[in-house]
């Protein structure tokens, strides 16, 4: 008998007990409480401060799921690498632009089950903060912090230049007209500036839909980076550069100090009228409090529109911060838990004011209005409301899309292309990416990626 047909099954199940005691040893068994969720969020500071106490109160209501809160910076590329190598956080809070990009990289899961099962719909929500999340027919995120702009001006300088603190300028042209007077000039250089449509230089990319224009058609997929309306608005833009000299502009805003700053250029007093967001009473109540005592030295409201277009009344940009599962999340459901909470009236209301935002949602308690420390939050809150509300175009080139839409404006501001040499050479440039963009996105279809 062949001694070696005995020992093989004994060698084995001496094989089987070290994998078996190998693996009790290393195995990390499920801890007894409440399962742990990993959130990657990218707020610091006071920011940081009010999801904190939002996860908290969470943590603290009930006992089933415990969130662990990160900071973490570069948040969009760590979040896609963490997918990408199969560890990826249960919760990560990114931004509305994202949306587009991750969804086509099957980044990020869709939500339609987990809404309907807990009752979030459209409805909930002011509808263009719902709408930033949907992609493609599906929910890919649902908003934290939102953000609207409106005009920003300060009733200081209008009483210097001898105009009325009380009446800011409704159409565009008037504005031009007000910022004129405002204009001050020290040795021949500008010293003070009623409006520069490149400060701050955050919506530059932007500036067409004030008058009407769009950057892409989504009937169509097609790109219309130079349809009339932003050669229209880009043409505003070099009507200053004209006025004022791009050489003496950019001198001007070169004495500019940082924006979380003293030396920001509205807070200072160099500035006396910009686009701004629901934020900026943070830094206005930070870093300028003389504009708050003793009495309201700025005030918010909606920016100007083309007098030929009052359609184009009460324009802003809404944007906000986002909430997503990424793919790969070990926890879907309970990260989903967490995510309905900061829906709720109550997990909202808290992020919010902690952060000095107004509120996504439709219904709001008359404390968080009341006790709101921006004396202007109803303007921030009422305007993503109308028709007129602009946010990002939901293509996934749209990171190349705005540099290209920046750089037209850079040109442009600085006298070395008109409008429509620079917008022509944006739409050339960006329907090639996009038709490549478009062919990869098939191709992987077909490919069942």
């Amino acid at each position: 008998m062949d001694i070696r047909k005995l020992t093989m099954p004994a060698m084995a199940l001496v094989l089987f007990y070290c994998v078996y005691q190998s693996e009790k040893l290393t195995r990390v068994e499920n801890p007894p409480g409440p399962i742990h969720i990993t959130y990657w969020e990218k707020w610091t500071e006071f920011e940081g401060d009010a999801i904190r106490a939002v996860v908290d109160e969470y943590n603290r209501k009930q006992n089933k799921v415990h969130v662990d809160l990160l900071t973490v910076s570069d948040i969009e590329k760590k979040t896609l690498l963490a997918v990408s190598g199969g560890n990826p956080p249960d919760v990560a809070g990114l931004y509305g632009p994202n949306v587009a990009q991750y969804a086509d990289d099957h980044a990020v899961m869709e939500l339609d089950a987990y809404c309907k099962q807990y009752n979030i719909t459209r409805d909930n929500y002011i509808p263009i903060y719902f709408d930033i999340g949907y992609y493609n027919g599906h929910v890919y995120s649902l908003p934290t912090t939102p953000a609207s702009t409106a005009l920003h001006y300060n009733k200081q300088l209008f009483r210097e230049a001898g105009l009325d603190p009380e009446k800011p300028p409704v159409t565009i042209e008037e504005m031009d007209q007000l910022a004129e007077k405002v204009v001050t000039r020290k040795n021949g250089h500008i010293d003070k500036s009623g409006f520069m449509p490149a400060e701050p230089g955050w919506w530059n990319w932007g500036w067409g839909f004030v008058f009407g224009g769009r950057l892409w058609d989504p009937a169509t997929g097609k790109i219309t980076a130079n349809c009339p309306e932003n050669i229209r608005a880009y043409n505003w833009v070099r009507s200053y550069t004209d006025r004022y000299g791009a050489s003496e502009l950019s001198t001007f805003r070169s004495g500019f100090g940082n924006f979380s700053s003293p030396q920001n250029a509205f807070l200072s007093g160099k500035v006396a009228m910009e686009m701004q967001g629901v934020w900026m009473y943070n830094f206005i109540d930070q870093y300028a409090p003389g504009m708050e005592k003793p009495v309201l030295n700025w005030a918010a409201v909606p920016f100007p529109h083309p007098a030929d277009r009052p359609d184009l009344a009460e324009t802003t940009f809404a944007d906000e911060d986002i909430l997503v599962i990424p793919r790969g999340s070990r926890h879907p459901k309970e990260a989903f838990e967490f995510i309905a909470y900061v829906q709720s009236q109550e997990g909202m209301e808290l992020l919010c004011m902690g952060q000095r935002k107004h509120s996504p949602l439709a219904k709001v308690s008359p404390d968080f209005i009341k006790k709101h420390p921006n004396p202007y939050i109803t303007v921030f809150s009422e305007l993503p409301k109308n028709k007129n509300v602009i946010s990002p175009p939901k293509i996934g080139i749209w990171p190349e899309y705005q540099a290209e839409m920046n750089a037209a404006f850079e040109q442009v501001a600085l006298g070395k292309k008109t409008a429509k040499e620079a917008l022509d050479y944006v739409q050339n440039r960006v329907s090639l990416m996009n038709e490549d963009y478009q062919a990869q996105l098939k191709a992987r279809k077909e490919a069942g990626q």
